[in-house]
């Protein structure tokens, strides 16, 4: 497992390929997403852990992490239909998950968000860290799709940018639906007298 996250984090051509051969990688990519989502949204959220309400911030962690996995989990989906679709690629949903989940190491970078409980300053100096690994984990991203549909750039950058788009729309639109839920839920329970 090792040597595929250095082979991640150096960007050696052809570990995307092992793991899209590999079924039995396909587990060890959903702790991967799962476990990098929720190391994130711990950093990502820390602020509110510095501001005393711990609860609030192990709250929002999970379902921050919850709601990253499912998105991650629609990505692929989204990125297979578009590919066979409008490529005819023969690429599986699982293939996809152990190619981008791998990729995903460089996302376990957003739990160094948690030094700005020490101090803010702290969190501001990490978030240059943040950036270049968000930076770098969208490389790695774009080599795992690359690999595992065996396109060429301008039809996986294709590809990807349709996924995004329909993602996005998806993403947008259960954020309504969840945001009127939540609304109403409120008002159910009084919130705003």
């Amino acid at each position: 497992m090792m040597d595929k996250f250095i082979g991640v984090i150096t960007f050696r051509q052809g570990v995307y390929s092992e793991v899209k051969k590999d079924a039995s990688f396909t587990i060890n990519a959903w702790i991967i997403v799962g476990v990098t989502a929720l190391l994130a949204a711990i950093g990502g959220s820390a602020a509110l852990a510095y501001n005393g309400r711990i609860f609030a911030w192990l709250i929002t962690a999970i379902a921050t992490a919850a709601f990253t996995v499912a998105g991650f989990a629609l990505g692929c989906f989204v990125i297979m239909w578009v590919a066979k679709v409008v490529f005819n690629t023969s690429s599986t949903f699982n293939e996809i998950v152990r190619a981008s989940g791998l990729a995903r190491v460089w996302h376990v970078v957003g739990f160094l968000g948690i030094v700005s409980i020490i101090s803010p300053a702290l969190g501001c100096l990490v978030g240059i860290f943040r950036i270049a690994a968000a930076l770098a984990g969208l490389a790695a991203w774009l080599f795992a799709i690359k690999e595992v549909l065996g396109m060429e750039w301008p039809q996986t950058a294709a590809t990807v940018i349709i996924a995004w788009v329909v993602t996005l729309i998806v993403t947008l639109i259960a954020g309504v639906i969840l945001g009127l839920l939540g609304l109403a839920g409120a008002a159910a329970l009084g919130a705003f007298r």
